[in-house]
């Protein structure tokens, strides 16, 4: 996975590793209705604390951590039902930072498309694979899923969250709770006005006590 440095990615590990699936689980699923699905699904794929922040106020995610379960809370699988990745643009430019410091892995991957959604488009060319994006979210959100392809991770971060929800851009949440409570910090969607309801797809159960909550977004 390309940024294995986000908060809202849950550092989970590159595909490289090829550790797919989670046979160490506990899953539970929950049945759910007919209705008619979109053909491109956009998806946030990420981690919370216990008490919903996606990283401390200084944007610190110390708290996340841990000695990953086998099957790495099945990120592998998740990776390859993709083909882009949507982000803020503050969420880029820690994965500017991180390039900088030769973290490993830390480039954006040039097997999918990455869009960058700014207020004001940077100067420079942007690195391979990756566009950037000044348009209202309704619009870009119906040309891209006509497009042929597979789903789209919503990566983050809580600004762009809130955008895509709101718009009623959003199908999916895959959350993994971790088992702590960090007392402050960023939310995992940017605070506003709003009641969305959600229906509860699967919840699985890991052995270092995560919980991801698979949820689709109320139309």
């Amino acid at each position: 996975m390309q940024c294995r440095y986000v908060a809202a990615a849950f550092r989970l590990a590159s595909p490289q590793r090829r550790v797919y699936g989670n046979p160490g689980a506990l899953g539970i699923r929950i049945g759910h209705s007919s209705a008619m699905v979109r053909k491109r699904k956009i998806i946030f794929y990420g981690a919370t604390s216990a008490d919903g922040f996606i990283a401390r106020p200084d944007g610190s995610v110390d708290w996340l951590e841990r000695p990953r379960p086998k099957g790495n809370y099945g990120m592998g699988a998740f990776y390859k039902s993709i083909d882009t990745i949507l982000l803020g643009r503050k969420t880029y430019d820690v994965a500017l930072a991180f390039q900088k410091k030769g973290v490993v892995r830390s480039a954006f991957d040039t097997n999918v498309k990455n869009y960058v959604f700014t207020r004001s488009l940077p100067t420079s060319a942007a690195p391979a694979a990756v566009e950037f994006v000044n348009e209202p979210i309704r619009a870009f959100a119906t040309r891209l899923r006509e497009k042929n392809g597979k789903d789209i991770w919503m990566m983050g971060g809580a600004g762009i969250i809130a955008s895509f929800l709101d718009g009623g851009e959003l199908d999916e949440f895959m959350i993994h709770v971790i088992p702590k409570f960090i007392g402050e910090g960023i939310p995992l969607i940017a605070p506003a006005r709003r009641t969305v309801p959600l229906r509860l797809l699967s919840a699985t159960k890991f052995p270092d006590g995560v919980v991801k909550l698979h949820y689709a977004v109320g139309k």
